[in-house]
């Protein structure tokens, strides 16, 4: 099997531009590799995902959404890694593991089937795959998805409820 392909394009450059704020983090750096803590057990890791910390957000946001994509995945639509919906707006911090969720916050199901954070497992071999952890300020208390919605369908809500958007990308290889 050959996984030479195209580059996928940073998935927030095809949507509609919205101003930014900060994301920050203790365990992950914009365009540096993942600590395995953050990897899929799949691939040898510990499967928590990364302590993130924002601020700078909009004075009309009412709450988050928080977001991890690959698009690097050889699927022709990516991966979502973790979807977490309805954090409210006095939440600007997730610890490590992000367990237990704020009243009202869940997770979608991610492309693993799990309700929850999917940590990075390329293929091996592949070359470095982008980890786009965004945080999205709305101007909802919460979006109206169920929890059994797909991560489609958050991202459709998402295109019309963000108000701004932060983003961290750091990476993720399995040598071949």
């Amino acid at each position: 099997m050959s996984l030479d392909r195209a580059l996928a394009p940073d998935p927030y450059d095809l949507l509609p531009r919205v101003p930014s704020f900060t994301v920050t983090s203790a365990d992950v750096t914009d365009g540096q590799p993942l600590d395995e803590l953050h990897a899929h057990t799949s691939v040898g890791g510990k499967n928590l995902s990364p302590q993130l910390s924002w601020s700078g957000f909009p004075a009309e946001t009412h709450g988050f959404a928080v977001t991890c994509f690959d698009p690097d995945a050889p699927t022709g639509s990516g991966f979502w890694h973790w979807v977490l919906v309805n954090l409210p707006l006095d939440v600007t911090d997730l610890d490590r593991g992000a367990d237990p969720l704020p009243d009202g916050a869940f997770c979608i199901r991610n492309d693993y089937g799990d309700d929850g954070y999917g940590g990075a497992a390329p293929p091996p071999g592949d070359r470095p795959h982008r980890y786009v952890f965004a945080v999205h300020a709305i101007d909802v208390d919460a979006l109206e998805v169920p929890p059994d919605a797909t991560p489609a369908w958050v991202g459709f809500n998402l295109a019309f409820h963000t108000l701004a958007r932060a983003t961290i990308r750091p990476t993720f290889r399995v040598p071949g």
